[in-house]
């Protein structure tokens, strides 16, 4: 009789589905393969018994967060280095940060890369979307074995273009487009849980040929490609000094480089025009809203990318951006900034928010069979509780999430129909012990770099 039995049925008070629709009560979701088998709500007969039975009872079951823009290894190492840099001084903030990368040893990664994983799994994120700024991805590749979320690595290419920012890379990134398996020899991948991607830079750091040869590669090879454009006012005055562009969008357009393989991070100066083009060509956009403001980077119009038809996803960027790896806080300052912003408090209301940053996202990092709660879909979970007073009373279950909720109110995070965080606990993982080690590795490394 074992044998027929599900692998995993959760029971919670309530259920994000995504895609629009309504929450559900009193919900039982059942879980076969990896996959969601069964859902039912209310007094719709539910299975009785399974291998394992999460009864969360005052707690919240819904997709697990996807984030389609974040730097996991090395930021970690740089959260609250170098903050008030930001900016204006962009470039100097970015020159400070790569001569710290620039002396980070494989292990470093390792331990940085496996507390950013432990953070991210127990803020309920169950999918993410690395930029890797020219650093080895193989430490990050190898911490997915012991943790193992769902990610997509992007290989960084630069070469300094003409402000020589991260020109140390120039040799490696030409070569890892002339022979890419030997580029991504030794990176654990699978294609499905753990994906290979092409990372340029930025438009400031990666010269034409870098563009265009990565144009060619992600055609040729069926990759996806993830990038940073349009983040400040630095990046449009560099445009307009050295090509003669008005804008990143209508510069990359022009190189044939736009597509609907292309993840665009940030594009928080943008013009009309900018987002017809970004709609032309299907690219998607990775929002960062705290980062573009800590940093003053500019404000996306969101209005303006939705009447477009670009398609967005909400993204935390790196802690060296952003600080955290908590997509509570992104979703409640985007919500009350495009409030803001637009002088409408119906702008963006807390259904799309949280689509935004589950659903939406996992579209914006070329995922779109996650972010939702549906039969044969992957059973990616976060179970958030409703318990805390910070949350009390709970009239509204949407508004909660977004605007009361927090990281630490995830209690189950699961990927793939794997528990990897059981009653705020990361499983089989020891916790103390990746904190320590990461902690020390980034004190050595500042210490030898500042």
């Amino acid at each position: 009789m074992s044998a027929t039995l599900p692998d995993l049925l959760i029971r919670a008070d309530w259920m994000i589905l995504g895609g629009g629709r309504a929450p559900l009560p009193d919900v039982t979701v059942t879980v076969e393969h990896g996959l969601v088998s069964s859902v039912t709500s209310g007094p719709t007969p539910a299975p009785a018994a399974a291998k394992r039975l999460i009864d969360a009872g005052n707690a919240v079951l819904m997709p697990g967060f996807v984030d389609p823009h974040t730097h996991i290894a090395s930021n970690m190492l740089l959260r609250g280095l170098l903050d008030d840099l930001a900016g204006t001084e962009q470039f100097t903030w970015l020159e400070r940060m790569w001569s710290i990368k620039l002396n980070v040893d494989h292990e470093t990664l390792y331990w940085a890369s496996l507390a950013g994983l432990v953070e991210m799994a127990k803020a309920g994120i169950t999918c993410f979307n690395e930029h890797f700024d020219g650093y080895a991805v193989r430490p990050q590749a190898r911490a997915l074995q012991r943790l193992p979320l769902r990610a997509t690595l992007g290989f960084g290419f630069a070469d300094g273009a003409e402000t020589g920012l991260y020109a140390d890379l120039a040799d490696w990134s030409f070569k890892a487009l002339e022979d890419w398996d030997a580029a991504i020899e030794g990176v654990e991948h699978d294609g499905d849980r753990v994906r290979l991607a092409l990372s340029p830079h930025a438009p400031y750091s990666t010269s034409p040929a870098l563009w265009r040869g990565t144009r060619e590669l992600a055609s040729e090879r069926g990759l996806t490609i993830h990038t940073h454009v349009a983040e400040g006012l630095r990046e449009v005055d560099y445009l307009r000094t050295y090509h003669g562009r008005p804008s990143t969008v209508a510069w990359l357009e022009e190189m044939g480089f736009l597509g609907p393989d292309v993840t665009a991070a940030h594009c928080s100066v943008t013009d009309a025009t900018d987002r017809q083009a970004l709609a032309r060509h299907g690219v998607k956009v990775a929002h960062c809203p705290i980062s573009n403001a800590r940093g003053a980077s500019g404000r996306m119009d969101l209005r303006g990318m939705w009447e477009a038809g670009v398609h967005v996803g909400l993204a935390t960027d790196g802690p060296a951006g952003h600080n955290t790896l908590d997509m509570f806080q992104e979703m409640k300052f985007a919500a009350i900034t495009h409030k803001q912003a637009t002088d409408d408090p119906t702008f963006l209301t807390t259904r799309q928010v949280l689509d935004l940053a589950t659903r939406d996202a996992a579209v914006a990092m070329h995922r779109p069979e996650l972010g939702r709660i549906e039969v044969g879909a992957p059973a990616d979970l976060a179970v958030v509780s409703l318990a805390g007073a910070h949350v009390q009373p709970m009239y509204d279950v949407e508004a909660a999430l977004v605007y009361s909720s927090r990281a630490d109110d995830v209690t189950h995070t699961i990927v793939g129909g794997r528990v990897l965080v059981d009653n705020g606990e990361v499983v089989g993982l020891d916790q103390a012990e990746i904190t320590a080690r990461f902690r020390e590795s980034a004190l050595a490394l500042a210490r030898r770099s500042l």
